[in-house]
This record gives structure tokens, sequence and C-alpha cells, in this order.
């Protein structure tokens, strides 16, 4: 096999070793429009080919900008799923959740205090009844063939609980 003059002697691995630089440019292959189905005009050819490497449009300003990648729908969903799953802290930020604590209470007397331990306490298991309320009513909406939780799902839900 003869190994055209343009491309390096070295053969790109998949794993690089320690200490190697990165490697410059990949050789260019040579383009031809031979290879491709004669009743495809050289117009939507050309169109093809810009989106895929990267589609430079231009804006109302004339400049041009790259299109932004979108995840399709559901992955991006998915990945915060799993982020949140992994995680220890708290999903409510405390401040706002302390004031409405501290509301609360102000609506009995309003020189009560409150512990930061027993504050901590609510909160987890405040986040831990809404998160089962959620997941339930996720079950209700399922069941109904849909996959937006709806006010009747959490209505049903706390139904069934008898809260």
């Amino acid at each position: 096999m003869v190994r055209p003059a343009s491309t390096p002697k070295r053969m790109l691995t998949s794993t690089p070793k320690a200490g190697a630089k990165p490697p410059g440019e990949f050789p260019k292959l040579s383009t031809t429009t031979s290879s491709s189905s004669p009743n495809i005009s050289s117009r939507r050819r050309r169109s093809c080919i810009a989106f895929r490497k990267g589609a430079k449009r231009a804006n109302k300003s004339g400049n041009t900008s790259t299109r932004k990648y979108r995840f399709r729908p559901g992955v991006v969903a998915l990945r915060e799923i799993r982020f949140y799953q992994r995680t220890f802290h708290t999903l409510i930020p405390k401040l706002p959740f302390s004031r409405l604590v501290r509301e609360i209470l102000a609506g009995f007397r309003h020189d009560l205090r409150i512990q930061s331990l027993a504050l901590q306490a609510l909160q987890e298991s405040a986040e831990v009844y809404l998160i089962g309320m959620l997941e339930r009513a996720n079950l209700c909406s399922v069941h109904a063939r849909r996959i937006t939780i709806m006010p009747n799902d959490m209505k049903l839900v706390r139904r069934i609980r008898e809260d």
C-alpha cells in the first residue's frame, strides 16, 4: 500500500502517549463530485455539506455565526435527573424557605425563634414530602397516557393519601 505524501508518517491511535502533543490537522481528502448521485443538484449538495460542517448562517446585521448544537428532546432532562439523584444538598434555597417558615410562625406569635438545625430538618422533610408527591403525580400522569403533570394528578395523589 502506497502512502500519499500529505499524510503523516506516524498513524494516529485512539490513546495518545503520555506527554504527547495533540495532532495538528487531519489530512485533507480530495472531494470529487462524481461520487454523489447525479440527480441531486449541486446547490443542494453544497447546502448539505455546509450543514454537516457547522452551518454558518447570516444574522440580520450580516455577521455569520455557527449554529448551536441542540440535544434531542429529553436528553438534558434525563441528565438533570441523574445529577440531582446523585446530589445530597437541598433543592429549595435556604433563605426563602427560612422566610416562609418565619412568616408561618409569625401567624402564631411574633417572638418565636427557631434553631438552624430545626429549620434544616423541616426543609429536608418538606423536600422529601414534595418529591414523593411529585413522583406519585408522575405515575398518575403516565397512567393517563400523558407526560405532563396536571393539577388533577396532584389532587388525586392528595386524595389517595388522605392529606
